[in-house]
C-alpha cells in the first residue's frame, strides 16, 4: 500500500500537472472503484482543480464548488500519467481523468478490487474520510508520546494504525522499528522514556529521508514505480538477507496477510521470535481486514 512518502510524491506530481486545470472528461471503468452515488463523477467535469491534499494514506482532489474526489489506493491501486487519452487500455485501468495537460489513470492489479473513490461535497463530508492520525513531522515528542500510549498495542500496530499515526504502513513501520532498535511486538504500555524518544526520532527521520529519496528519484517525471519493496531498505522485504547494521539474517513474523521483518540482534537482543506464537499475538492485535484498519472512526470513537 502506498504510504506517506509515496503519497507525498504522488501529490507533488499531480499538483505540477493538474492544479488549476479543468477536468475535461472522466470515465469510471471498474464497477468496484466508485463507492458513492451522489454526486456523480460527471459533476466535476468542467471544474478546475483547486486543491490536492493527503488524508492519511488517502489522496483528496478538490474542485471548484467544494467538490472532492477522495482516492484510497489500498494494496494494488496506482496512478499513471499519459500525455493523451488512451483509446486502448488494459483491464487494470479502473478510471481515467482527462485534463488539458494529459490524462490521469488509476490502475489496480490483481483480482481483489480494494481501491476506492468517494465523491463528496463540502468540508464536513471530506472530514469524515480523514482518519485523523497524528502528523509526526509537525508533532512534538509530547504529542507523539500521547498518541502512541493512548491505547495499548504492539508497536507494529501502533505505527500502522491510521487513527494513531498518519501515513505509516507495513513497509515503513518495519524500517522505523529497525532504526529505533525496538521489537515489533513490544507493547506500547511497556515503552520506556528513552525508547519513546528513539521511536519518535526514527519515525520522523525514516519518513523524511524516504520522501526526499523518492523526490530525487522521480525528479522531472511522474512516479511510475510505487512499491513497498525498495532498494536500500534495511529490513522490509529482506527476509534471509543480512542486516545492513550487524550482518545478522533478517527474520520475519507472518500473520493474517501481512508479515513483519526484523533484525534479531538489533531489535530483539539476539532472540528469534517463535513465528507461530508471535503471529497469534500480532493477529490478535490486528483488525480482520485492511478495510477495517483503514476505516475512519466516528467522532464518538475518536473521543473515547
Amino acid at each position: 500500500m502506498p504510504e506517506l512518502p509515496d503519497i507525498a510524491i504522488y501529490i507533488e506530481a499531480l499538483r505540477e500537472r493538474i492544479h488549476r486545470r479543468r477536468l475535461e472528461r472522466v470515465l469510471i471503468a471498474s464497477p468496484f472503484l466508485l463507492r458513492t452515488a451522489d454526486p456523480a463523477p460527471a459533476a466535476a467535469e468542467g471544474l478546475r482543480v483547486t486543491d490536492l491534499r493527503r488524508l492519511g494514506k488517502r489522496i483528496a482532489m478538490g474542485f471548484e464548488n467544494d467538490l472532492w474526489f477522495i482516492f484510497h489506493l489500498m494494496i494494488a491501486g496506482r496512478f499513471q500519467w499519459s500525455a493523451d487519452w488512451p483509446e486502448r487500455r488494459s483491464r487494470q485501468v479502473a478510471a481515467l481523468f482527462a485534463f488539458g495537460s494529459g490524462t490521469l489513470l488509476l490502475t489496480e492489479a490483481g483480482t481483489k478490487k480494494r481501491a476506492s473513490l468517494h465523491i463528496v461535497h463540502g468540508a464536513d463530508q471530506l472530514s469524515a474520510h480523514d482518519p485523523r492520525g497524528l502528523e509526526v513531522d509537525s508533532a512534538s515528542l509530547h504529542e507523539f508520546r500521547a498518541a502512541v500510549l493512548r491505547e495499548n498495542h504492539t508497536l507494529k500496530r501502533a505505527l500502522t494504525d491510521p487513527h494513531i499515526l498518519s501515513g505509516v504502513g507495513n513497509a515503513y513501520s518495519d524500517e522505523i522499528l529497525h532504526r529505533a532498535r525496538l521489537s515489533p511486538v513490544t507493547l506500547t504500555s511497556r515503552l520506556s522514556e528513552d525508547q519513546c524518544v528513539r521511536l519518535y526520532e526514527a519515525t520522523r527521520s525514516v519518513l523524511r529521508e524516504w520522501t526526499e529519496r523518492l523526490r530525487t528519484d522521480n525528479a522531472g517525471r511522474f512516479p511510475s514505480k510505487v512499491t513497498a519493496f525498495r532498494e536500500g531498505m534495511a529490513v522490509h522485504g529482506r527476509f534471509g538477507l543480512p542486516c545492513p547494521v550487524c550482518g545478522t539474517k533478517v527474520q520475519r513474523i507472518r500473520y493474517s496477510t501481512n508479515e513483519t521483518n526484523y533484525c534479531p540482534r538489533c531489535q530483539a537482543a539476539g532472540r528469534l521470535f517463535a513465528d507461530r506464537s508471535l503471529s497469534r499475538l500480532l493477529k490478535q492485535d490486528w483488525p480482520r481486514s485492511i478495510e477495517e484498519l483503514e476505516k475512519p472512526r466516528s467522532k464518538a470513537d475518536q473521543s473515547s
